[in-house]
């Protein structure tokens, strides 16, 4: 059995405390004191475990999208049919607001908007996890393609896109209006598309 080091143990609260904060406030707009007051520890404490505040933005990033990762894979284990597994992606981002509500919102928008002309390193994350999300949609159409549930000439990278699009516009709708109503009226509209022109 693998045992946690009281290292790795202050890391993962640091993270779990700074992660939220960074979310809400923005790399630029996330001070030390923020920190600091966030998870009761010291400056030394901080910087003892992370060399500076750049690679803490990047470590609460990967923190921010990890939890969202495993909660939507937690939906995907759970069917193995390619498009059930579409549909458990509306099903996971139609309640996605109340989600992203008591964490300052969504890690993928906010860190995107936020880092776009300010924070190269960050932005590139950004992008990876937005390209790892979109190849995976598009390896689920293929799948569903092989196994003759998706209809053969949906290209699986344009779709793939568009289901993303969708989404992300949907939950930046959500959260400036505060209503989740958008992205839950989104998800109908995706369960229809998939419906009405992806399914076989």
């Amino acid at each position: 059995m693998e045992t946690i080091s009281k290292a790795e143990k202050t890391k993962q609260f640091i993270l779990e405390k700074a992660a939220p904060v960074f979310n809400q406030n923005g790399y630029i707009g996330t001070s030390l004191s923020d920190i600091t007051s966030a998870t009761g520890l010291t400056k030394g404490a901080i910087y003892g475990n992370f060399k500076n505040k750049e690679e803490l933005a990047l470590d609460s990033f990967r923190f921010n999208v990890k939890d969202i990762l495993f909660k939507l894979g937690g939906i995907m284990n759970t069917v193995e049919s390619p498009i059930a597994r579409l549909y458990g992606i509306s099903s996971f981002y139609r309640n996605y607001y109340d989600y992203c509500k008591g964490r300052g919102g969504c890690p993928v928008l906010n860190v995107g908007i936020d880092s776009n002309n300010t924070n190269p390193e960050l932005l590139t994350k950004v992008r990876f996890t937005i390209n790892k999300m979109r190849e995976s949609v598009a390896l689920i159409i293929e799948d569903g393609k092989q196994k003759g549930e998706i209809k053969k000439e949906i290209n699986s990278s344009v779709y793939s896109s568009l289901i993303y699009s969708l989404i992300e516009g949907a939950v930046f709708m959500s959260i400036t209006m505060q209503d989740g109503k958008h992205l839950k009226d989104m998800m109908i509209h995706l369960d229809s598309m998939i419906k009405n022109e992806i399914q076989l």
